[in-house]
């Protein structure tokens, strides 16, 4: 388990007592295609700093979202006031609302007028498990952050993060150098997308208890 604070989060980690150093990821991290992004997310820890406290979980599942082209995607048709962010540069947070009560943090990819994006679908909590675990109203480790609308609570994400820039204080994401190896899925509840929920746009740590969905 992780001890932070939001000093170390600049510079290093003390994760099982031994210092582990960690760089920021900048904003060109973001500006390449959504599925390079996706692919290379897993294994990045996500940090959420509020007044409550830091919470932070290292990401095991993504989903690649390709914009005009892709029918799965908010920003197929076009922008429109929701998707308005996809459509400037990458590493800015969409947070859209589902079934009228959870929130799904997505990061945009890629360039102006290129409006993709990937979906944060699980994590592996890392840090202020206890806050997490007071905001979920669970203690079940593997069921915190197991879906994207279950991060989000934990992490305290709510619709007021659209359009935060992904590499700020409140939000960020560090590398501490894992280099987990990667599977892909089919995308999930995508069935009315047509041929593009046959896509394997979903990427997942192999083997990761912490996953949204087996398969």
């Amino acid at each position: 388990m992780f001890t932070v604070t939001l000093f170390l989060w600049y510079n290093h980690v003390i994760s099982d007592g031994e210092e582990t150093f960690v760089e920021r990821i900048a904003k060109d991290f973001f500006m390449r295609d959504a599925l390079t992004v996706a692919r290379d997310l897993p294994g990045k820890i996500l940090v959420s700093v509020t007044p409550d406290g830091i919470c932070s979980g290292r990401i095991v599942e993504t989903e690649a979202y390709m914009g005009l082209g892709d029918r799965a995607a908010h920003s197929c048709r076009g922008k429109t006031p929701r998707t308005e962010v996809l459509f400037g540069d990458g590493g800015y947070a969409y947070v859209y609302l589902i079934y009228g009560m959870y929130r799904c943090l997505n990061i945009s990819a890629n360039v102006s007028g290129k409006p993709e994006c990937v979906l944060i679908r699980a994590l592996r909590p890392l840090s202020g498990t206890e806050l997490m675990m007071k905001r979920r109203k669970t203690d079940m480790l593997t069921n915190l952050c197991s879906g994207p609308g279950k991060l989000c609570a934990a992490l305290g994400i709510d619709r007021g993060y659209n359009g935060e820039d992904i590499c700020g204080d409140r939000l960020f994401l560090c590398d501490d150098g894992c280099s987990p190896v990667i599977r892909t899925a089919k995308r999930v509840n995508i069935d009315y997308a047509g041929e593009a929920a046959e896509y394997e746009w979903r990427f997942l740590i192999d083997g990761s208890k912490f996953v949204s969905v087996k398969g």
